[in-house]
């Protein structure tokens, strides 16, 4: 039915809590409606696609006449994090949850980290990125030894200066981390590498993140839709997130609005036939995990704004998507992600008004409905809603 599907990603932005949030401690979490309650979010864009009928949001503005799809979805992995959300995407939940490390890691991990890499650890603890690099930053110049440090995520954070740690080191010492360090009971979702620069007081993390993640064991729909002879495109860190599996290309980005342009030049360039699948990670790491209320709403009504100058570019044979992996509701207790259903929203030039197909009862059937576009053998997970789009389209 479609030529080519874009799926966007908004990293961290639910809409409210999901059905077993209370097993996660987020019993009411909402990110777009408690943002929304602190300043009224202007995105008109997302509202034409049906957002006020899924997410707790209003506005000032008249009601922008609609036209696209909408539904949410509800997350059946074990985790609430990035990886959990996005393998799920693609037919692969987690079972069981990944090791978390709320005292830090223990001796035996950073004694093998040490004679792996040769490298002595600062830190070793669960901490905020910003905070543990300004706090150790200056002892880390002093010694030479990377910051270590964990979160609430399934996560093995190194962060070095690059004045003292070249960027090509770090990446180094990560890889060996994944490969040799984090295994079996220590096998955490991601090891990533946090790069930063600056002098003492003023260090600030560059763009130049990279993350290794876990490999996944079962088949990803990306592998299928690659091995029929689609391209499947990643923006950002979807590649990371994936530990390139199932990718024809990968572009990783410096920030949301770059990530954008990015999908606005593949759309009108080598991006033919297939699924072109874009990460937007500052919602996330620059504004949930630091419960910045104001920046997540500026960034979401950007985002909007960006949006709008999208949407022209699509051709009618194209389907755009938009979801979330997770929420962070920057209202919240604490640094964490929390249990959220996800938005789901779409546009095509077929569609005729506005498509409700419901709520879903696993990221998989985003998966399961790209699947069934491009006539590939379907997973055995999720269940596709293409035939309710179908339904809605003016041909």
């Amino acid at each position: 039915m479609f030529k080519r599907i874009i799926v966007l990603v908004m990293d961290s932005v639910g809409i409210g809590d999901a059905p077993d949030a209370e097993k996660f401690g987020d019993k009411g979490a909402d990110t777009i409606g408690h943002i929304d309650v602190a300043g009224a979010l202007q995105v008109p864009t997302l509202r034409s696609m049906g957002l006020g009928q899924i997410a707790h949001v209003r506005s000032n503005e008249k009601e922008p006449a609609c036209k696209g799809l909408y539904g949410r979805m509800t997350e059946i992995s074990a985790g609430k994090d990035t990886t959990s959300g996005h393998w799920e995407f693609m037919g692969h939940p987690v079972e069981e949850s990944f090791p978390t490390f709320p005292k830090g890691f223990p001796d035996e991990l950073i004694k093998t980290f040490t004679k792996e890499t040769g490298y002595e650890v600062l830190g070793n603890e669960v901490a905020s990125g910003t905070e543990i690099i300004e706090r150790l930053g200056q002892e880390h110049i002093k010694t030479g030894k990377p910051i270590v440090y964990t979160s609430a995520d399934s996560v093995f954070q190194i962060a070095a200066h690059t004045d003292v740690i070249p960027l090509e080191e770090l990446y180094r010492i990560c890889k060996i981390t994944r490969e040799k360090v984090c295994q079996g009971k220590y096998n955490v979702g991601r090891i990533i590498a946090r790069p930063f620069i600056g002098q003492p007081g003023s260090f600030v993390r560059t763009a130049d993140r990279h993350d290794y993640s876990r490999k996944p064991v079962h088949t990803l729909d990306t592998e299928i839709l690659k091995e029929a002879g689609y391209q499947t495109i990643g923006v950002g860190k979807i590649g990371d997130i994936y530990a390139h599996i199932g990718l024809t290309a990968s572009y990783p980005t410096r920030s949301n609005s770059h990530g954008m342009n990015k999908t606005a030049e593949l759309l009108g360039g080598e991006f033919k036939k297939g699924l072109l699948l874009v990460n937007l990670v500052e919602f996330d790491s620059l504004f949930g995990h630091r419960r910045n209320v104001d920046g997540y709403r500026q960034e979401i009504e950007h985002f909007d704004y960006q949006l709008k100058g999208l949407l022209p570019l699509l051709e009618r044979d194209d389907l755009l998507l938009i979801t979330a992996d997770h929420g962070n509701d920057p209202t919240w207790t604490g640094t964490d992600h929390t249990r959220e259903r996800v938005p789901l929203l779409g546009y095509t030039p077929q569609l005729k008004g506005l498509v409700d197909v419901g709520t879903r009862t696993t990221y998989a059937d985003l998966g399961q409905t790209i699947l069934d576009n491009f006539g590939c053998e379907n997973s055995a997970l999720g269940k596709s809603f293409l035939p309710m789009i179908s339904n809605g389209l003016d041909i």
